[in-house]
């Protein structure tokens, strides 16, 4: 298996992520590189810190109820988050009102967007308002960014509580673009931060469509809170091919999977 550096650390986090172990041997002979370089791709996440190494391989760090802070978080997988990105911008229309919500794959697909006229854009994310403020500067689309009030997390760097809240009440939306920590048949769609889940569970309530954004690594996953259920969710865009069992699912039918 002959595959990119950054391509193999983010198989090994995909690995970790189911398991929460990975052994450097099995990696060697999946990866077929030497040990010298899977445990130099180990030392890199661990100092990212997405993984603790350990004797012989590494285990995945529990956040118990919440994620890496967010600038630990933009490379992992960015690869795949570009690609749901561009996918997504697809379905914004032109005179359209939507929502962005807070994290790293929103992030890239904010970078994305482009060649849109008159639309509006509402989000609860820094990093997202900053990068829209400057491509709306350099005329890469028309219309407003409304930023949303409330309580600033330095770490994840978005803004949720109360205020933020009750700010959604006061538009009509028509497509609420929302990120996961974790998306489960069983359990739907979840996040890390209670605060923030709380916001993403507006959005939802007060949006035409839903369309959620993940790459794999995040299918399959339960994280601490739930967001809404799947049946919530209109269409999901993932950067690899859904699971069978999912397009086999009863519960599932109405949901357009998109492959970017």
């Amino acid at each position: 298996m002959s595959v990119l550096p950054e391509e193999r650390k983010n198989e090994i986090l995909k690995e970790l992520n189911k398991t929460g172990k990975v052994k450097v041997i099995e990696l060697v002979d999946q990866f077929n590189v030497s040990e010298e370089t899977i445990r130099r791709d180990l030392m890199i996440l661990e100092e990212k810190g997405l993984l603790k190494k350990v004797y012989g391989g590494a285990i995945k760090i529990v956040f118990e109820f919440e994620e890496p802070p967010f600038t630990q978080r933009a490379t992992v997988n960015q690869d795949a988050k570009v690609k749901v990105g561009k996918k997504a911008v697809e379905l914004i229309s032109n005179g359209d009102v939507i929502i962005i919500d807070v994290g790293t794959t929103m992030l890239e697909f904010a970078q994305c967007i482009e060649n849109k006229k008159d639309i509006t854009i509402i989000t609860n994310s820094l990093p997202v308002s900053s990068v829209l403020t400057e491509s709306l500067n350099q005329n890469k689309f028309t219309g407003q960014i409304l930023l949303l009030g409330g309580q600033i997390d330095s770490k994840q760097q978005s803004i949720s509580g109360s205020l933020t809240e009750q700010m959604l009440n006061q538009f009509n939306i028509d497509k609420a673009f929302i990120s996961a920590g974790g998306v489960s048949i069983q359990s739907g769609v979840s996040n890390y931060h209670l605060h923030e889940s709380l916001v993403s569970r507006k959005m939802v309530e007060v949006s035409k469509q839903v369309i959620l954004l993940t790459d794999y690594s995040k299918i399959g996953v339960d994280t601490f809170c739930k967001v809404c259920p799947l049946e919530k969710v209109d269409v999901i865009v993932s950067e690899q091919p859904f699971p069978e069992e999912w397009r086999n699912h009863s519960s599932l039918k109405e949901i357009n999977l998109i492959q970017a």
